[in-house]
C-alpha cells in the first residue's frame, strides 16, 4: 500500500530545506502547486484537488492559488470554479528546453531510430523531476501511435525503464535521496522489490549498456532504457528510452536488436559533444 501524497510531499520539503536558512518555504509551497497539475487535467483544478496532491492545507492552497492567479502563472474558470496554467509557466517550459542542447542534437537520431522500429515504438529523452521522469522529447514513426506520451508527460521513477536507469546512473548523493523518499512513499514490504529492481538496472546497464524493462511499468509494455550525461560542462542526468506495446516489441526483438541500437544513438549523441 502506498502512503498518501501528503506524506511524500512532506518528507521531501523536510529533506529539501529544514536544515537551510536560506530556503524559502514559501517559494516552495508555490512551485508544488504548479508541478500538481497533470497534462491529463485539461478541465483544470480546484483547491480542494491541489491540497490532496501537495499535502497542504487547505488555506495554505487557497492563498497560494490567489497569488498565482494575481502572477497570472493560473487562470480560475468561475462557472467551474477550477484553476489552470496560465500562459507564465508555457514560457518557463520553452525556457527549459531551449537550453537543452542535447534535445535538438537528438531528436534527428531519435526520429531515424522511431522509423527504423515502425509503428508501437516511441523514442524518448528525459529527466528527473521528484520522484518522476519527465519527457522532454519524442520520436516516434508515421502511423499507428500505441504509448500516449508526449513532450511533458511523466512517468513513475521506480517503475519505468527511464525511471530505473536514472536512479542507477545517478550519483551517491541523488541516490540516496531518492532511496529515502521511496522508503518514505511505498509500503515497508515494497521497498525491497523496488530497491532490487534498481539494482538490477545497475546491473544490466554496467554488462551491456542498457537496462531492459519487461512489464514493469505497465504489463503490456515493453522498454529499454540508456542514461546519458553530456561529456562537456555541468548538464543534467538525462535518460534515452525506446518502448512500446509488448507484441511490437517482444523480448527477444528488445534485447538483441533494439537496445544495441539505442545504446549506439547514445553514443553518436556523446560523439557530437551535446
Amino acid at each position: 500500500m502506498r502512503k498518501r501524497a501528503s506524506d511524500t510531499t512532506a518528507d521531501a520539503a523536510q529533506n529539501t530545506g529544514d536544515n537551510d536558512r536560506q530556503f524559502v518555504t514559501a517559494l516552495h509551497r508555490g512551485l508544488e502547486i504548479l508541478r500538481a497539475f497533470h497534462p491529463s487535467d485539461q478541465a483544470g483544478l480546484g483547491n480542494r484537488e491541489l491540497a490532496e496532491r501537495t499535502g497542504l492545507p487547505n488555506s495554505t492552497v487557497s492563498r497560494l492559488t490567489f497569488t498565482l492567479l494575481k502572477l497570472g502563472y493560473l487562470v480560475y474558470d468561475e462557472g467551474i470554479g477550477r484553476y489552470r496554467m496560465g500562459v507564465p509557466v508555457l514560457s518557463l517550459g520553452y525556457a527549459c528546453l531551449g537550453g537543452m542542447r542535447v534535445k535538438e542534437t537528438a531528436q534527428v537520431y531519435m526520429q531515424q531510430l522511431a522509423d527504423r522500429c515502425g509503428d508501437g515504438v516511441l523514442v524518448a529523452l528525459g529527466g528527473r523531476d521528484n520522484m518522476s521522469m519527465t519527457y522532454v522529447a519524442t520520436a516516434r514513426s508515421p502511423g499507428m501511435i500505441s504509448l500516449q506520451l508526449n513532450v511533458g508527460s511523466r512517468i513513475s521513477i521506480t517503475r519505468s525503464a527511464m525511471g530505473r536507469a536514472y536512479i542507477a546512473a545517478c550519483d551517491e548523493t541523488e541516490y540516496g535521496d531518492i532511496i529515502e523518499r521511496i522508503h518514505a512513499r511505498y509500503d515497508p514490504a515494497d521497498v525491497p522489490g523496488i530497491v532490487n529492481e534498481i539494482e538490477n538496472a545497475k546491473q544490466q546497464i554496467s554488462d551491456r549498456g542498457f537496462y531492459s524493462n519487461i512489464g514493469g511499468w505497465q504489463e503490456d509494455v515493453h522498454a529499454v532504457a540508456v542514461p546519458y550525461r553530456a561529456p562537456h560542462g555541468d548538464n543534467p542526468l538525462m535518460v534515452f528510452n525506446l518502448g512500446g506495446p509488448a507484441y511490437v516489441l517482444p523480448k527477444d526483438r528488445l534485447e538483441n536488436d533494439l537496445g544495441p541500437q539505442l545504446v549506439e544513438l547514445v553514443n553518436t549523441v556523446a560523439r557530437a559533444g551535446f
